[in-house]
């Protein structure tokens, strides 16, 4: 058997031998820091990679089952870990594409791809041979001789193996693989129709008069997109947020700001060939089924098993005390704005589509603040090396542009980033600008994980994506106070993904439980508008002046401007998101009917609808943020009061900023997540720092 092991094994490795000199996907990547050859990356490698790669990995699981030594730590959980490199990598490389620069032929792969990569992994987590081995290891754990990282590697896998059925009969085990199958495909397909729906939408003006009220950069964008639309002379806004937001703001046409309020709120809801109203209901009766599997009476509770929260309960007191605190300054804002349409003699009532344009009047009228004054000085180029120079002054980080690494798409750009000794410490890519084949948003992953294999150190490749505002003829990409914050945001993640210290890939970086994730970014966004801040890289595109005290001070008075809005929104989709995931009766749901009934039973007031709907809510139908959108409230508990502590001591300050890079960004998942909290802050978060943070406390 042992001698049949090795000759299948070496003719594998003959056989990949030729097919990695054939597709640049198999073989090593002769590249700068060995970054993906996207340029030599065909459409036509990626099903044979894939291939190869899960025949690759089958054979180092068999390896590790095989294995006629007694199971240990280094001969079964290690291999284990990093067992299947070669498929996570064509992986990684594969879907980041999917997301930020698909096509139809790449749409075509993930739907042929997504139930084979199910059913592999399905093979290894319902391997019992394996299973055995692990649970040998983890019962055995406290005579292995483990540091903490291992122990912590150790535990997550045998939970892992336990929440992915391994305890399920074989019948049952069955029917998991089904479930398992159906879902990717669905998550696959409401991706594709929301992504259709955004693209098929576009509001061609040709009358200069229903232009009244926008600024001239957005004016001058719209031309720009009609131009690229084959509609010179005219001017087109879509659904990307760069587009629609300024709409919505500055447009004095109500009836236009209403049609293109109902087109993005409606997406996935057209009762067309893109309709994700079935889907939906599909999706959270299988995962309700799965739950129940695994012996949990709903998904909800089958995910914060596996999170800090742990039970919806301790979520859902969370959302109620923020909400409690959020809808009474929600309604204070409705207030101010119908006094303003009344003056003008509007005879209507405020309605959803009215609350960007006359929140900023409201702005103007209290805080003497528009938007476009502020835009200047927050040119694209500005924000990001203001992203980068905190991240200098509180990690002592260098980040320096890279001109000869090969890119996905024109757009991106591609950093090298060394640690304050010189010693390099990841690639980082930036893809900041919307386009058609991109998805709606912003996130942050890997081209690579980082990783410490037989001794030598792998670093990470990361990457930020976004939707902001573009460049529009010699003016470069300004960007709105939101957009910047999303950009130190993502960073935050970013330097997460790049900081990590760790040994093992399933705990290295941001593979951390998903409602300590947004710790690091959303502690980030703090820097972004601190006055100390602003005046290291707010800088007039024009005339390199730095931003004046007197738009900081009215920046600092408009800060919790319009936090009854922004956190109704928010806590609402949460809620939405919980009642989905805590459903435990298996039925056709109306979608239409569930979200009006969620909304009713919050108090959700007219003048809002969730941040996003049902159909195209994608953070919880094709990511894992399911019955986790809470998970930015929870983070912010935890970033709001570890923030203080830098206010405490100085936003620069090296112990605090040591401490935090130590016990939070170099950790990743490899301890419990409120250890290393208490580590850092020395103390458990404070939940009063949340309702402080946003004014409504």
């Amino acid at each position: 058997m042992k001698k049949l092991l090795v000759t299948s094994l070496t003719a594998l490795m003959m056989i990949s031998c030729h097919q990695q000199q054939e597709n640049p996907l198999l073989g090593k990547f002769n590249t700068p820091f060995g970054v993906p050859p996207f340029e030599q990356i065909k459409t036509e490698h990626y099903m044979p990679a894939f291939e190869e790669a899960i025949k690759q990995h089958n054979a180092e699981i068999e390896a590790i089952v095989n294995n006629p030594e007694a199971p240990t730590f280094k001969n079964t959980i290690e291999p284990l870990e990093f067992s299947g490199l070669l498929l996570s990598r064509i992986n990684l490389i594969f879907s980041s594409l999917t997301e930020a620069d698909t096509n139809d032929e790449l749409q075509a792969i993930a739907k042929e791809i997504s139930p084979k990569l199910t059913e592999h992994y399905d093979n290894i987590s319902l391997n019992d041979k394996l299973f055995q081995r692990i649970k040998t290891v983890y019962d055995n754990r406290e005579n292995e001789g483990l540091d903490t990282e291992q122990m912590k590697v150790l535990e997550n896998h045998y939970k892992d193996f336990v929440r992915a059925g391994a305890l399920l009969s074989e019948a049952a085990k069955d029917s998991l693989r089904e479930i398992n199958k159906e879902l990717a495909m669905l998550s696959i397909q409401f991706g594709d129709n929301a992504l259709a729906e955004s693209n098929a939408f576009q509001l061609v003006i040709d009358n200069k008069a229903d232009l009244a009220g926008l600024p001239e950069a957005v004016v001058a964008a719209a031309a720009d997109e009609a131009a690229a639309r084959n509609l010179s002379g005219k001017w087109v806004f879509t659904l990307d947020a760069p587009s629609r937001i300024p709409f919505l703001q500055y447009a004095d046409n109500r009836a236009l700001r209403e049609k293109v309020y109902k087109a993005y709120i409606s997406k996935g809801d057209n009762d067309n060939e893109y309709d994700n109203k079935k889907i939906v209901s599909q999706i959270v009766n299988l995962r309700l089924k799965k739950a129940n599997l695994l012996g949990f009476k709903s998904y909800a509770d089958f995910a914060l098993d596996d999170r800090m929260a742990k039970t919806d309960e301790n979520v859902n007191n969370l959302l109620k005390r923020v909400w409690d605190a959020a809808v009474p300054r929600a309604k204070e804002e409705v207030a101010d704005m119908q006094k303003i349409i009344d003056a003008e003699g509007g005879n209507f009532k405020l309605a959803p589509w009215d609350w960007w344009y006359y929140a900023e009047k409201v702005r103007k009228a209290k805080y003497d603040l528009n938007e476009d004054e502020l835009k200047p000085y927050f040119s694209l180029d500005n924000v990001r090396e203001g992203a980068f120079m905190v991240a200098n002054k509180l990690y002592g980080i260098t980040i320096t542009e890279l001109k000869d690494v090969p890119v996905y798409h024109p757009d991106v750009r591609a950093f090298e980033v060394k640690d304050a000794d010189g010693k390099h410490l990841a690639v980082f890519y930036t893809d900041y600008f919307p386009r058609p084949s991109k998805r709606s948003g912003a996130w942050m992953y890997n081209f690579r994980e980082a990783y410490v294999q037989d001794g030598n150190e792998v670093r990470p490749i990361v990457y930020n994506v976004a939707n902001f505002t573009k460049p529009t003829g010699d003016t470069p990409a300004l960007l709105t106070i939101d957009e910047v914050q999303t950009l130190f945001h993502e960073f935050g993640h970013a330097l997460h993904g790049m900081l990590t210290r760790c040994h093992y890939p399933s705990v290295s970086g941001t593979n951390v439980a998903r409602d300590f994730v947004e710790l690091p970014s959303q502690i980030n966004e703090h820097w972004a508008t601190h006055p100390e801040v602003l005046k290291l890289y707010a800088k007039h595109y024009q005339t390199g002046e730095v931003i004046p005290d007197s738009l900081i001070e009215k920046l600092e008075a408009a800060s919790k401007f319009n936090q009854g809005f922004i956190t109704t929104e928010l806590i609402a989709a949460s809620i939405l998101d919980m009642r989905w995931h805590e459903i435990t009766e298996a039925k056709e749901y109306d979608v239409r009917q569930f979200e009006k009934e969620v909304a009713q039973s919050i108090g959700l007031i007219d003048e809002i609808t969730f941040r996003y709907r049902s159909t195209y809510f994608s953070h919880i139908f094709t990511n894992d943020y399911c019955a986790g959108y809470y998970s930015y409230t929870w983070a912010e508990v935890l970033d709001a009061d570890a923030f203080d502590a830098f206010i405490e001591h100085g936003i620069f300050d090296p112990a605090t900023a040591k401490a935090f890079r130590e016990n939070i960004l170099e950790k990743g998942g490899s301890e419990d997540p409120m250890k290393l909290y208490r580590q850092f802050r020395g103390a458990d978060p404070n939940p009063e720092a949340l309702l402080r943070s946003r004014g409504l406390k």
